[in-house]
């Protein structure tokens, strides 16, 4: 049986709120009304893409580097930690181009946005072809073959006022339009019509990601972005070799667990405080690089992990008979993201001083909060995981709360993630601290 892999990621979900609805008096032009089903730019997603190979690589190495500053706040959480820094750039892309003066400003520095919005959207728009690539002939966990999908979807209010540039922006450049609903008459109606979205492209993994009161009569617009992947292991681990061993935790103590073992030819690498070996999906195009830190060196390879330093370790990879043991797990992750995209910069935007008028001409939404949770599941038959991002906007005046081969065995914790190789993109990052946990 071919080991397989199955991600699934539903983010962002940005609920944006105001004290009032549109004065359809006060609106300029350039702003027109949601009403209908749905309210579609005229303009295309744009497939004919002219994005130089400096914008593609100032996008990938800005998402790099948000994905490890992430991490760097991240970890501090107690246990295991999973996410997706890719699909978490993107959404926040979207809200991002909506931003105007230093909210824009900030939030740019915070994520990474190297390049100006006339050139960030159209990279997004590259990465997102390029993605949509992989995996042609090559083999998913069931008989449907490999799937790298992105999906987004833009839910707004009812008769209220959205800039018609912001729209062209989102469906040029992210193929999304928006689905109107009545967030002011019917809030968990329009709750549960999100929610079954997002269950739907989740294939249940995540259920209820707005939970009870997280949509009130003050919303005016939910952003949703989703990834799915199924794609099977290049190499495969076969269930009779796997059995019960131990697993090190950080505090001395043990857990016994069962533990998947392969000897295959692999790329590798090793460092002073590490081992390194990428496992690569079918296709070869995408891989999971697992980061073993050297026994008693968890903490200090951890609080050094940068972008640059992963970089460097990709680059190192060699190809290298690797006799591999590594635990099966299954977990999931919970936190908010507030404080850490805070502290990483963009406050501001968590405040009423906040400069979304991009979004509505109006300068009075801000985050009130982003919650974040993801599933991941690894065992002999393949991998299922599952992250949801929601990042709820409030208006200025806040309302309700919401060889011989090199032996690899992987029995302490590690850090892992899972990249697009031509690019470089790292699609999810996470680390097993207890894998029984």
């Amino acid at each position: 049986m071919k080991k397989a892999f199955l991600v699934l990621v539903i983010t962002i979900l940005v609920v944006l709120s105001t004290c009032k609805p549109a004065n359809v008096s006060e609106v300029s032009d350039a702003v027109v009304l949601a009403s209908g089903a749905t309210l579609q730019s005229e303009k295309m997603r744009i497939v004919e893409l002219e994005v130089s190979e400096s914008d593609q690589t100032d996008l990938t190495d800005g998402n790099g580097a948000f994905a490890f500053d992430l991490y760097q706040k991240l970890k501090t959480s107690e246990g295991n930690l999973f996410y997706s820094p890719y699909s978490i750039s993107a959404a926040l892309a979207m809200t991002y181009a909506g931003a105007s003066s230093t909210t824009a400003a900030l939030m740019a520095t915070a994520l990474h946005f190297n390049l100006s919005q006339e050139k960030l959207h159209p990279a997004f728009n590259w990465l997102d072809s390029e993605l949509a690539k992989r995996g042609e002939g090559a083999e998913g966990k069931d008989d449907e073959g490999f799937r790298l999908n992105v999906v987004n979807a833009i839910w707004g209010q009812k008769g209220y006022g959205f800039k018609v540039a912001f729209l062209d922006t989102l469906a040029e450049n992210y193929g999304a339009g928006l689905r109107i609903l009545d967030f002011i008459s019917e809030p968990d109606k329009s709750r549960v019509t999100i929610n079954d979205w997002v269950n739907e492209q989740t294939e249940k993994r995540i259920q209820n990601l707005i939970a009870p009161g997280g949509i009130t009569p003050l919303t005016r617009l939910v952003l949703t972005n989703a990834i799915y992947f199924n794609a099977a292991w290049e190499n495969q681990f076969y269930e009779e070799a796997t059995e019960n061993l131990s697993f090190y935790l950080l505090d001395g103590g043990s857990v016994t667990v069962p533990m998947m073992k392969q000897t295959e030819s692999l790329r590798y690498a090793k460092g002073d405080n590490y081992q390194a070996v990428e496992l690569p999906y079918d296709g070869g195009e995408l891989s999971m690089v697992i980061l073993l830190p050297a026994e008693g060196k968890f903490t200090e390879f951890e609080n050094s992990l940068d972008y640059r330093q992963a970089d460097r370790i990709f680059s190192s990879l060699k190809g290298k008979r690797v006799k591999l043991t590594m635990p099966k797990f299954e977990f999931e992750s919970d936190f908010s993201l507030k404080q850490a995209l805070s502290a990483l910069g963009m406050a501001e935007a968590f405040s009423g001083g906040a400069d979304f008028s991009g979004i509505t001409g109006n300068s009075d939404l801000f985050i009130g909060d982003v919650v974040h949770k993801a599933f991941v599941s690894v065992d002999e038959n393949g991998t299922e995981a599952a992250a949801a991002t929601a990042v709820i906007m409030l208006g200025s005046a806040p309302g309700p709360k919401p060889e011989e081969p090199v032996t690899v065995t992987i029995d302490r914790p590690y850090i892992f993630l899972i990249r697009d190789i031509e690019t470089g993109a790292i699609l999810f990052i996470g680390r097993i601290l207890n894998p029984e946990a």
